[in-house]
């Protein structure tokens, strides 16, 4: 496995499905900053209608719009129809997940803490999602809400001492003292 971010701000995304996995997956493509997000499922409940609004499709996606996705999300469907949706992203070069399903695959979510534009992740590559929710609630009492606030700091002072010249180098170095002097990793 390759951990990797993506900034899915510009990229097609699809949610196919309607019961309670799919609607995470849809609150965090959604939490991530996705512009450009799809929703396919027959008969989809009142949660999900709420949820998903307007991007909702009441029927199963065509080729076509799988074709036209980057990323699809597969929840809550039958086994077969799961099937013939990775099959059909794999054809188009489209990166599938299918919950719960390792070999349909071709990338696996982790377990998230999102502190504003700081993320922590812990993954299993899926052979133990149980592990990897009980890491997640390990980082959240770690990485309470005020790191977000911290990052922003940081980040304003890093572009403060950007602007004064500092190198990668002092930028770090920098960093790490304000860490330091203010006790945030002690």
């Amino acid at each position: 496995m390759l951990p990797v971010i993506l900034d899915v701000a510009e990229l097609s995304l699809a949610i196919i499905g309607a019961g309670p996995q799919a609607r995470r997956r849809l609150e965090m493509v959604d939490a991530a900053g996705a512009q450009f997000v799809r929703v396919f499922a027959q008969d989809a409940g009142e949660e999900m209608q709420a949820l998903a609004g307007d991007r909702l499709t009441q029927s199963w996606p065509s080729e076509a719009d799988i074709a036209a996705c980057h990323v699809i999300y597969v929840a809550n469907v039958e086994d077969a129809l799961a099937e013939q949706f990775t099959a059909q992203g794999r054809t188009h070069k489209t990166l599938v997940n299918v919950e719960d399903v390792k070999p349909l695959c071709d990338f696996h979510v982790p377990a998230i803490v999102r502190r504003g534009d700081m993320l922590l992740t812990a993954s299993t590559g899926g052979k133990s999602p149980g592990l990897a929710r009980r890491l997640k609630t390990s980082l959240e009492g770690h990485y309470p809400a005020e790191w977000e606030a911290r990052l922003t700091e940081l980040s304003t002072r890093r572009e403060e001492w950007r602007a004064q010249g500092a190198d990668f180098k002092a930028l770090i170095e920098r960093t790490n003292d304000v860490i330091d002097e203010k006790g945030w990793l002690a």
